[in-house]
Order: C-alpha cells, then sequence, then structure tokens
C-alpha cells in the first residue's frame, strides 16, 4: 500500500522536465499542480519561464491542463495567463479529478502525467488514477498550516522510497 505514495520520479523542479523527451515517452498531456508545482503560492503573475515552458509543452505537441484543490479564481487567473484549461476545487486524491483532467485534456491513462509537489494530493491521487506521476520539490515555503503538518509526513515516505529505489 505504500506503493501508492511513491512517485515515479522526484525531481527538484518542471524546468528539469524537457518536453521533447516527454514526447518521445509517449506523453501527450500533462496534469499540472498549481500551488508551488508551478508558481509559488503567495504570487498571482506567471513568470517568463513558465510561459516559455510551457510554450515548449505546446510546440511538442503536449496539452497541460491545470488541477487544483484552489477556488477557480485564482486557478483560472493563472490558467489564462498560460493560455491552458483548468479543472478547480478538483478534490484530489480522489481519482474521479484526474479523470475529469484527462477528459479536459483528451488524453489516456497510457498518455498522462501528473506533476505536482504534494504526496498525499497529487503523487497519491495521480497513482490511484493509474497515471505515471512526478514529484517536485515545492517553490516555496509559504504553505497552508494541513501541508506544513503532511509534509513531516512526506518526508518519512521520500525516505522509504529512497530506499527501495537504493535496493533494486
Amino acid at each position: 500500500m505504500l506503493s501508492k505514495f511513491f512517485p515515479g520520479a522526484f525531481i527538484k523542479s518542471i524546468y528539469d522536465i524537457d518536453p521533447a523527451s516527454l514526447k518521445a515517452a509517449g506523453i501527450k498531456g500533462i496534469i499540472l499542480d498549481l500551488d508551488n508545482t508551478i508558481i509559488a503560492r503567495n504570487a498571482s503573475t506567471v513568470d517568463e519561464d513558465l510561459k516559455h515552458w510551457v510554450g515548449r509543452l505546446k510546440q511538442e505537441g503536449i496539452k497541460a491542463c491545470i488541477l487544483s484543490n484552489n477556488w477557480k479564481l485564482r486557478v483560472s487567473s493563472i490558467a489564462s495567463q498560460l493560455n491552458i484549461p483548468l479543472v478547480a476545487r478538483a478534490a484530489k486524491p480522489y481519482r474521479g479529478a484526474f479523470k475529469r483532467a484527462m477528459s479536459v485534456l483528451g488524453t489516456s491513462k497510457g498518455e498522462t502525467v501528473v506533476i505536482g509537489d504534494q504526496i498525499f494530493t497529487d503523487i497519491l491521487g495521480g497513482n490511484l488514477a493509474g497515471l505515471k506521476t512526478i514529484l517536485v520539490v515545492p517553490m516555496s515555503n509559504s504553505e497552508a498550516i494541513h501541508t506544513k503538518l503532511l509534509r513531516h509526513f512526506e518526508r518519512w515516505i521520500l525516505k522509504r522510497w529512497n530506499e527501495r529505489a537504493t535496493i533494486e
């Protein structure tokens, strides 16, 4: 059961993900978490680096969708700056949220990847939905109180994930 909390990969930032490599791996859609994955939790504008990265996805023919538990007003503001669709108030980690995002993208399980900064929402939900998952380091320390509490459990899980990766 612990394996449902393990990411497929753990990287520093979305900018370490090469869109051409995703395309070569058969990925056609990316489900992106919002806060602390593509933009700092307390930020309201998208920077040029993110616009460029999303542009590279589009050049490779990869669709992106923001999937967030956040309020629609915040999510739609960021999504509109990137010109990508969104699913707000998603109720992650329930797999229905991820199915809605795949429906928006028009992709199937085998061609969709979830990228997020939280194990208990993004990674667990993506794994339960049968998707590939990538965990990124949170962009900022600004987090909701419940997220700060869950970070302690995440560190324990990541230690187990790392031990398993070392053994294999």
